[in-house]
């Protein structure tokens, strides 16, 4: 099974809220907003099976100092496949002028990010306000 890489912000909103539904995440309970979130972006990179999307990966940057990696999933059927590393790859090349690549991971996450060469920062922890359900 082939898998094409665009580079795209403007998703179907139905495409986009199966791919967070499939990986149980709650912006696919606000798909509308979830689908202006990802058309504000400064950066998105898409995964496709055919006509489906199956990984996102979007930026928020200044595009001089820093990036911030918000949203990276791959469909469960299409992981361990080299999608999610391929979409990180891309990523960290657009941005490779930034002094700083920054994103927060999940506990489980944090080998495949550290493969991908982010590090651990040691004296700085994620901090959050949200209004999203977990």
């Amino acid at each position: 099974m082939d898998i094409s890489f665009r580079t795209e912000r403007s998703l179907d909103r139905d495409a986009l809220r199966e791919l967070f539904l499939s990986v149980n995440w709650s912006s696919a309970r606000h798909p509308e907003r979830l689908q202006e979130a990802i058309r504000n972006s400064h950066h998105v990179v898409t995964a496709w099976s055919g006509t489906r999307l199956v990984g996102l990966m979007n930026a928020l940057s200044d595009d001089t100092m820093t990036a911030y990696f918000h949203y990276l999933l791959v469909e469960p059927t299409h992981q361990s496949r080299g999608i999610g590393r391929e979409l990180v790859a891309r990523m960290v090349a657009h941005y490779r002028g930034c002094t700083r690549l920054v994103l927060i991971a999940y506990k489980e996450e944090v080998a495949f990010y550290e493969r991908c060469g982010f590090q651990v920062a040691e004296r700085a922890l994620p901090m959050q306000i949200t209004s999203l359900d977990d």
